[in-house]
């Protein structure tokens, strides 16, 4: 596989085992920063070590919404410069490997990969600036709308399997792996034995018996 194409390009078509792999991937990353980010405060630390260590693992789209909103940044400031570097790089390494794998995956589905606008940003960043809508039922219909987006969105990319056979956006990722099972298995099925044995008589020179036929 082409990890290059699979994490970082927007290009082509995955299927779900493919989406859910990312994932798990995106996660593994993710502790292992937070792994490093303890390392060099244990390292960092002057003559104190600390038993108690606390590894932050976290990552969700709600942080690529916090992007957006002033308010986010004052926690921000909180964090020292070895906690910010690793958030900021974390935040960018798996936002593009999200949107990367996402985009190819609604490709699998025939649609446009700007449907993870209406998908998820627009769901997003209506739940991050929540708390400054109105308070009304007026709101009612647009929180309703947005939760149905992105419970289409779960469904369309993590649950439904994609269109069979080549669409606009490339070949059919499933019909590949089992092209390629199939070469794999063929010159083990092709390999007729009956006809590369043959009888010979007992009054036959050589003796009778089961021979490979010659050229075989």
């Amino acid at each position: 596989m082409d990890w290059t194409w699979y994490l970082f390009r927007f290009d082509g078509r995955i299927n779900r085992a493919l989406l859910w792999q990312a994932l798990l991937i995106v996660a593994v990353l993710a502790a292992l920063l937070g792994i490093i980010g303890q390392v060099i405060h244990l390292v960092s630390a002057e003559g104190s070590l600390k038993l108690s260590i606390k590894l932050d693992f976290d990552f969700g789209l709600d942080d690529l919404f916090k992007l957006v909103d002033p308010r986010a940044y004052r926690s921000l400031a909180s964090l020292d410069r070895t906690d910010l570097i690793l958030k900021a790089s974390g935040l960018a390494l798996f936002s593009w490997i999200f949107l990367a794998t996402t985009i190819k995956r609604l490709h699998d589905r025939n649609r446009s990969g700007w449907w993870i606008v209406l998908f998820f940003f627009v769901p997003g960043l209506l739940s991050q600036f929540s708390d400054l809508l109105p308070d009304s039922t007026a709101m009612l219909p647009f929180s309703l709308a947005a939760s149905g987006l992105w419970l289409w969105g779960i469904v369309e990319m993590f649950l439904v399997p994609g269109t069979s056979g080549s669409n606009r956006f490339g070949p059919d990722p499933l019909a590949d792996s089992e092209d390629g099972a199939t070469s794999a298995a063929s010159p083990a099925k092709s390999w007729d034995q009956s006809r590369e044995i043959e009888i010979v008589p007992p009054s036959a020179s050589p003796p009778g018996g089961m021979h490979v036929k010659r050229g075989a």
